[in-house]
């Protein structure tokens, strides 16, 4: 039942009604993800376990914050690698936009539309339906097929190619595995908002889209299909190499971290010790 209400309100019900009143297409995708996946859960956890939202990882605690401090951090620092790298090595340049500058209004839509996003992803693709395939066939098994479906949720986006494919479901693998590591969903909500703020921050493309928000656009100077291959073209630095190369970094860095491990779960989902 979880997988057919989130599917008929990500794919239906809610883009049609948000595109009814005129919104742009990353408003669509990204308030429908979020509606689509909150309605699922609450279902789900009303009519299954008599719970709230707060029993699958999003109970707001001391832990849910350093959790999300790390998982900011961690998206930032992953984001800043992909793009000043290349700058510093004089493989892109940053260049003005014409006709565009930094809006604070913009950028401030632009923050809470992308928070929005990164919560409604976790809550499709890390909460309830997922907690409790942990629980029943064990975290592993789960992790690589919800990574699959993950990846080809991005499908649809504008320039989407094979390598962003490969580079999204590894970042589905991630993120699955951050909430092994937490226990709550703070950290991998952490993890994607944060490289997805930081990307169009820097003068990046996030996922085929465009945001302009702070007037400077990056473009690189090395051509043909090594250029392409390392910078992701037009999809975005997500559909290069080095996202391939950052994203294996980041279970480095989740597994140093010192993160709180939470005990949450509808089921009360098995650890990383358990599994072993």
């Amino acid at each position: 039942m979880f997988a057919l209400v989130a599917a008929l309100g990500y794919y239906f019900v809610f883009p049609i009604i948000i595109a009814l009143i005129g919104a742009p297409v990353l408003v669509i995708s990204t308030l429908g993800t979020f509606a689509a996946a909150a309605v699922a859960n609450t279902l789900a956890l009303r009519i299954y376990e008599r719970g709230k939202l707060a029993d699958i990882g999003l109970g707001w605690t001391a832990a849910s914050r350093r959790n999300l401090s790390f998982g900011i951090l961690g998206g930032i620092g992953a984001a800043l690698v992909v793009v000043v790298l290349p700058l510093v090595l004089r493989g892109a340049d940053l260049e003005p936009v014409p006709n565009e500058h930094m809006r604070w209004p913009s950028m401030l839509f632009v923050s809470i539309l992308l928070l929005f996003g990164a919560v409604g992803e976790e809550m499709l693709f890390g909460c309830y339906g997922f907690q409790v395939l942990v629980k029943g066939i064990r975290p592993f098994a789960t992790i690589l097929p919800v990574a699959v479906l993950f990846g080809l949720a991005h499908s649809q986006n504008l320039n989407f190619g094979p390598l962003a494919l490969v580079n999204t479901m590894l970042w589905g693998v991630v993120l699955g595995y951050a909430y092994l590591r937490s226990g709550d969903l703070w950290l991998p909500i952490g993890l994607h908002f944060g490289w997805n703020w930081a990307l169009p921050l820097l003068g990046a493309n996030l996922s085929g889209f465009t945001m302009d928000v702070t007037g400077y656009a990056m473009h690189w100077k090395i051509g043909g299909k090594i250029g392409g291959l390392l910078s992701g073209g037009p999809y975005g630095p997500e559909g290069g190499l080095l996202t391939t190369a950052i994203a294996i970094g980041l279970f480095f860095y989740l597994a140093k971290a010192p993160i709180v491990h939470q005990e949450t779960g509808p089921l009360g989902e098995p650890s990383l010790q358990e599994e072993a």
